[in-house]
């Protein structure tokens, strides 16, 4: 919510993201990309792509314990500066 203040356009993307997720049952990477097929991994993270790769949704899917914990949200440009791999969590 933080972040579609700041890009309002990024709220319907987000939302629709969160309902497909919340709903999520994946047991695998493998399940995962039926669902998100441009999703990447990075590292312990997935990268995924929101609002037709307008912005970049940065979460660790924890599969066995069924949790997804979002870590950043960031524009495309944002991203692609590579701030976000400085932090620990990566």
């Amino acid at each position: 919510m933080d972040f579609w203040a700041r890009h309002p356009q990024a709220q319907q993307p987000l939302v629709a993201w969160y309902q497909i997720v919340r709903h999520a049952a994946w047991e695998s990477w493998s399940e995962l990309r039926t669902t998100f097929p441009s999703a990447d991994r990075v590292g312990r993270l997935t990268v995924f792509n929101i609002g037709g790769n307008k912005y970049r949704l940065i979460a660790r899917v924890e599969y066995r314990l069924q949790r997804l914990y979002v870590r950043q949200v960031l524009t495309h440009d944002e991203y692609n500066k590579n701030e976000w791999k400085e932090d620990p969590w990566y």
